[in-house]
């Protein structure tokens, strides 16, 4: 009798042991929890922004189809992450982790790079989960993670590193194959903008956005196929970018040669279309051939070895405090609107303040611009609109171009300028799609001790431990301008000492 009794209160000891330690474990982990939010609280807000602003519905789009993929999925498998046990000592999800987060503080501390650091929160926090996730349920997962962070609209920043070099290389190919075919008379400018603007060789035709569709679309596949993320699988997107690439290249080849070698221009747009969306759905078809022999991910190929590591909460939670500690958040940014500000211009320099659409002052000085300053000048015989930015931060300096176009203007030539050794500015020519509906415009980024007109030039900058203050100077001319007219290199000179003045102490 008296060993049923004792007998009994073990278990109720044990029973009681066993409570508590889940609590515990389940104050450990919501620590963790919190402190790793409370790092990536930077993102917050852009990611709001992205997944509610109408120009990012396509980013939408995708990210509703993601979800609805991951609900399917989520009633097939079996695993959920239970918080109120110690984490598994799982290899990939915990150099996931770590190193997601550690290049996190990394990007906030010098690079600056919200699209970047939105794509680590993603995976890193997808690595944090899969200490509490069995191993199989987490590998299995890993795909939709992916795809969560490529819907991200990641065109803008990769066209500033990827776009404008597959653009360039993808016209000098066309040339030396044209070259090589006896049509030795095509350059690249004109290879990369036709000189009727049928058509243009700008982001969409760079493969960028292709790319990146093509990239969702295999990482999709691969997770509805159930293919494991092996060697084959990378040589298998090595090969789908390159049948991309080469897509393109030949989309590109036939356009020149049709519209501006053989003068067949309005064929030429007709087809232009066509040949991108045939050129990607042979190399997406090719795409999947190759996955389908990839190595297929079996449930049971991966069995839950990982063992607990009671050790490994109280070292997240440290880790993660120091990082904390170190990523300490920027201070918000304090700017003023001006029409004529502390810019001092020249007498013959004879200017009026232009009121700022709606919007596109906030939009400015939510990125770090320091001032906005645009103006009505007239120089002579030239006249048009004067906008200058100064701003420590890469964002508040973006492509002119995009502004212009959200004006209704086209690009339909670009090309650099050097108006002397050290001033070199890119010179546009812009129509609005209407009869002597064509302008000029020109812009460049300048700092204390150097001049660009390069937009990877001012965004590289950035990574100077001590970041210089530059000033984005963009003008938009009335009329179409010779760039080598003496009146306007004379303005070019006059507007950069205006800015040298402004940026010397």
């Amino acid at each position: 009798m008296v060993q049923h009794k004792h007998s009994d209160g073990d278990i109720l000891l044990g029973y009681s042991h066993f409570q508590v330690s889940r609590t515990i474990w389940l104050l450990c982990n919501v620590a963790i929890v919190c402190l790793w939010l409370w790092l990536f609280r930077p993102v917050y807000d852009n990611l709001i922004t992205i997944f509610t602003r109408e120009d990012f519905r396509t980013n939408q789009i995708a990210l509703i189809g993601v979800v609805v993929l991951i609900g399917l999925r989520i009633r097939r498998e079996r695993g959920h992450p239970r918080l109120d046990t110690p984490p598994h000592l799982v290899a990939p999800a915990l150099v996931l982790t770590a190193g997601g987060a550690v290049l996190f503080v990394a990007v906030e501390r010098f690079l600056d790079v919200n699209i970047i650091a939105m794509g680590l929160f993603g995976l890193a926090s997808y690595g944090l989960l899969g200490l509490w996730l069995p191993p199989r349920a987490w590998r299995a997962g890993l795909p939709a993670a992916m795809l969560l962070v490529g819907t991200l609209p990641l065109g803008d920043f990769v066209d500033v590193f990827i776009g404008y070099p597959v653009r360039t290389a993808t016209a000098t190919l066309v040339r030396n194959g044209l070259s090589a075919a006896g049509v030795a008379s095509i350059g690249v400018d004109t290879i990369l903008v036709f000189e009727n603007g049928i058509s243009q060789v700008d982001l969409p035709c760079s493969g960028v956005k292709s790319l990146w569709t093509g990239m969702l679309f295999l990482i999709a596949a691969t997770w509805v196929e159930r293919r494991s993320f092996t060697w084959r699988w990378v040589f298998t997107a090595l090969a789908f970018v390159a049948l991309l690439f080469i897509a393109n290249f030949t989309r590109v080849a036939i356009l020149v040669t049709i519209g501006q070698v053989l003068g067949w221009r309005l064929f030429a747009e007709l087809i232009h279309v066509p040949l991108g969306v045939l050129g990607f759905v042979a190399a997406c078809v090719v795409a999947v051939l190759l996955l389908k022999g990839a190595q297929p991910h079996h449930p049971g190929t991966h069995q839950s070895t990982a063992r607990t590591a009671t050790w490994l909460s109280p070292a997240l939670i440290v880790v993660l405090l120091g990082l904390n500690l170190l990523n300490s958040p920027r201070p918000p940014l304090v700017a003023t609107a001006s029409a004529s500000g502390d810019w001092t211009f020249p007498a013959d320099l004879h200017v009026q303040p232009v009121q700022l659409r709606p919007g596109e002052l906030d939009w400015l000085l939510r990125d770090g611009a320091e001032s906005v300053t645009r103006v009505r000048f007239h120089w002579g015989g030239i006249s048009g609109s004067l906008l200058l930015v100064p701003s420590r931060n890469w964002r508040a300096h973006h492509y002119p171009e995009r502004c212009f176009e959200n004006y209704g203007l086209r690009v339909e030539e670009t090309t650099t300028h050097l108006v002397n050794n050290n001033l070199p500015v890119r010179f546009l020519t812009l129509t609005n799609g209407k009869e002597q509906g064509r302008l000029s415009a020109t812009y460049w980024f300048q700092s204390a001790s150097r001049v660009s007109d390069d937009y990877g030039t001012r965004l590289w900058s950035a990574l100077s431990m001590n970041p210089e203050r530059w000033v984005l100077v963009s003008v938009l001319f009335d009329a179409v301008y010779d760039p080598h007219a003496a009146e306007l290199e004379t303005l070019y000179l006059t507007l950069a000492e205006l800015v040298q003045a402004h940026l010397t102490p």
